[in-house]
């Protein structure tokens, strides 16, 4: 089955050459010859005729403004449309299946359908199997196409309205707009499960609670939504994304605690893109693939560590479907040192001290080399965005550190902040036309964070991954002597997660300057990463750093402070949390090891 998808949001029509000879159908080799491969609709948007289509993609490459998408997608999901959001639009195929006492994982890239099928999950929005305007089926033609399926009885209690539905959205930031006044009334006014003093202490909400929500940070917006969620009285849990902005150790807090939530037959279906706190907190796995914004398909359930690892291979047995050509491959020990000791020193920072309000900073200082990528690694309130604007001269230390005041700094900050209406085109030219950085470096950045596919849009068009990635290309392509990179994981996918620490790396590598990265995915970190410095102490009242240290000792020193080990799966070799106290848990605390298990010759 061929199927086209046209961007409604990208493609424009009225500016394109006027009918019958805008590029997309001119260009067609079946147009040309008489057939109608490609005709405009009443809308004015350009649509196929699948029966006549080769998929030869001349049309695709025609299109000025890169909204055409032509796609095969195979015969046999043809009866599993699940929903549709216009003729030539991204469809779903298939749909979630939660069951009663079980967390149900959910992974796939962004734009693949995880949203639309929480959606459809929580009733506010209606699927119509694929069928549009008069046909959209109603309620009992749905049940009905799902009659012999755990779907079949959800779907009857949607219907019926008896079903109590607990929704934790992705996007945490907006929540001030629609929700006033201080963090103890909201959690006061929506408990029913009587376990609010529990829930403010795991989640280590004490010191917040007499703040208005419009003050708190990403990370207390995010444990403030996990706590409101789990403290509704609910049937089915639907939590989207809830690691964001969170330090390790939150992530495992809150992961213990929606682990621990199904009881009583609730259903709980977590949206994750942490692949150690999915493997966590996870009973079953849902895989979606497919193209972003074309089309998404939902796998059969799998068991937790043969779904992740089925995602990390790119191949589904048990439907014979391949649906990304090489595997994510994950190295058990540390990279290879590439000598830094002995390469050109860019800059050696001193000891530094920042007091602000009553939380105190100590940084002790160490050399910076060419080629270098610095992680940063600690939990949230220690002072690791203080440091990055210390660096950047956005705040001064208390004491004198005059060598800071020489270098070209690029900063990517946590909280991207460009002006709304700014066009993506005219960062894209800006990284285009830069003379500083050769052809090879630009193509690199702008193929590798999919840009060109976000040029015809505004910066308020994008969603929360799309910016992230505009924004660490924009800071990649500023001629700079170091480059801040704050969290750059944030509403990134598994895959794209992966690719921005390899496009870092060797964009870092290949221009011979220097990069400080925060990020909080402990598997992220180990890819991005030359070396490590670590934040500790006691968040929102003193922060110490230790050197620059190398990356076996510094992931050592970090997990031993968060109180946790990780092994290694045998077959993709990706990390997962061990259970406290196990047998493997015990013995690399022994050998202090918490996250490199030695092999034989180096026992």
């Amino acid at each position: 089955m061929r199927i086209a998808v046209i961007d409604r949001d990208t493609c424009k029509p009225t500016d394109c050459s006027s009918s019958p000879n805008k590029p997309c159908i001119k260009y067609c080799p079946r147009v040309r010859t008489g057939d109608e491969t490609i005709v405009l609709g009443e809308d004015g948007f350009p649509h196929l005729n699948p029966l006549l289509c080769s998929g030869c993609g001349i049309c695709v490459k025609k299109c000025p403004f890169h909204c055409y998408t032509i796609v095969n997608v195979p015969e046999k999901l043809d009866s599993e449309v699940t929903h549709k959001y216009a003729e030539d639009s991204f469809t779903l195929f298939r749909m979630l299946l939660p069951s009663k006492d079980r967390v149900l994982g959910v992974i796939g890239q962004n734009g693949i359908g995880k949203s639309t099928a929480m959606n459809i999950l929580s009733g506010h929005q209606k699927m119509n199997l694929g069928l549009l305007e008069d046909k959209t089926p109603d309620w009992d033609q749905i049940i009905d196409h799902f009659k012999g399926s755990i779907l079949q009885d959800y779907l009857k209690s949607l219907k019926e309205k008896t079903l109590k539905i607990v929704h934790k959205p992705q996007e945490i930031t907006t929540i001030p707009k629609f929700v006033k006044g201080k963090v103890k009334d909201l959690l006061k006014k929506i408990d029913k499960t009587k376990n609010m003093d529990y829930i403010i202490s795991e989640l280590s909400l004490e010191t917040i609670l007499d703040r208005d929500l419009s003050v708190l940070s990403g990370g207390e917006l995010q444990r403030v939504a996990i706590a409101a969620a789990l403290l509704r009285e609910g049937d089915c849990y639907l939590i989207d994304e809830p690691s964001s902005y969170l330090d390790v150790s939150q992530r495992l807090k809150m992961a213990k605690l929606i682990r621990n939530l199904p009881g009583d037959e609730k259903r709980v279906v977590v949206i994750e893109h942490d692949l150690a706190i999915l493997d966590y907190l996870s009973d079953q796995i849902c895989l979606l693939y497919g193209q972003p914004s074309a089309y998404g398909i939902i796998s059969n359930v799998q068991g937790v560590r043969v779904g992740i690892n089925i995602y990390l291979n790119g191949y589904i047995k048990d439907e014979n479907m391949r649906f990304r050509e090489e595997a994510i491959k994950f190295h058990q020990r540390p990279a290879i040192s590439t000598g830094f000791e002995s390469s050109k020193v860019l800059f050696e920072f001193k000891d530094m001290k920042k007091k602000l309000g009553s939380f105190n900073l100590d940084i002790y200082g160490g050399e910076i080399h060419a080629g270098e990528v610095i992680g940063i690694l600690g939990p949230n309130g220690i002072g690791k965005t203080t440091f990055i604007n210390l660096i950047a001269g956005k705040i001064k230390p208390d004491n004198e550190v005059k060598n800071l005041k020489d270098l070209k700094i690029s900063l990517k900050s946590q909280y991207i902040e460009y002006e709304p209406d700014k066009p993506v085109y005219e960062i894209l030219q800006k990284i285009k036309g830069s003379a500083y950085f050769d052809s090879p470096y630009k193509k690199r950045i702008l193929k590798g964070f999919r840009l060109e596919e976000l040029e015809a849009r505004s910066i308020s068009e994008l969603s929360g991954g799309e910016l992230q990635r505009v924004a660490i290309a924009d800071c990649l392509t500023n001629e700079a002597d170091i480059y801040l990179i704050d969290e750059p994981s944030a509403f990134l996918d598994v895959e794209m997660r992966l690719n921005m620490a390899m496009i870092i790396r060797r964009s870092i590598e290949s221009i011979k300057k220097a990069a400080f990265v925060v990020e909080h995915d402990i598997i992220t970190q180990d890819f991005i990463c030359d070396s490590l410095i670590v934040f500790k102490g006691e968040p929102g009242i003193k922060g110490i750093t230790t050197p620059p240290q190398d990356l076996r000792s510094g992931m050592n020193e970090f997990l031993r402070l968060m109180n946790i080990t990780f092994r290694r799966d045998l077959s993709t070799g990706r990390p997962r949390v061990n259970k406290f106290n196990s047998n493997l848990d015990k013995y690399q605390r022994k050998i202090g090891e918490y996250y490199y298990i030695p092999t034989k010759d180096e026992d």
